[in-house]
């Protein structure tokens, strides 16, 4: 994956981050609601970029975190 791509990549994760934590929901709560109940290890690396989510799995935490996919998206 190009360096492009990585920064986009973190960029998507500091945006669920921010609204995940404006929302005072802790990792954990977030995995469970997206159906990764026993690991809120997952979140840790979309958040840090380091897991490359597809449109499926972005949907899934933008519903989860009630706001729209470009919501998270700022590129």
């Amino acid at each position: 994956m190009d360096e492009m791509q990585d920064i986009r990549f973190k960029r998507l994760g500091k945006a669920i981050r921010e609204k995940r934590e404006e929302q005072g929901l802790a990792q954990q709560q977030l995995a469970k609601m997206i159906g990764h109940s026993n690991s809120h290890t997952y979140i840790t690396r979309v958040e840090k970029g380091q897991i490359k989510i597809g449109l499926e799995q972005l949907m899934k935490i933008a519903d989860a975190l009630g706001v729209r996919v470009d919501d998270l998206i700022d590129f």
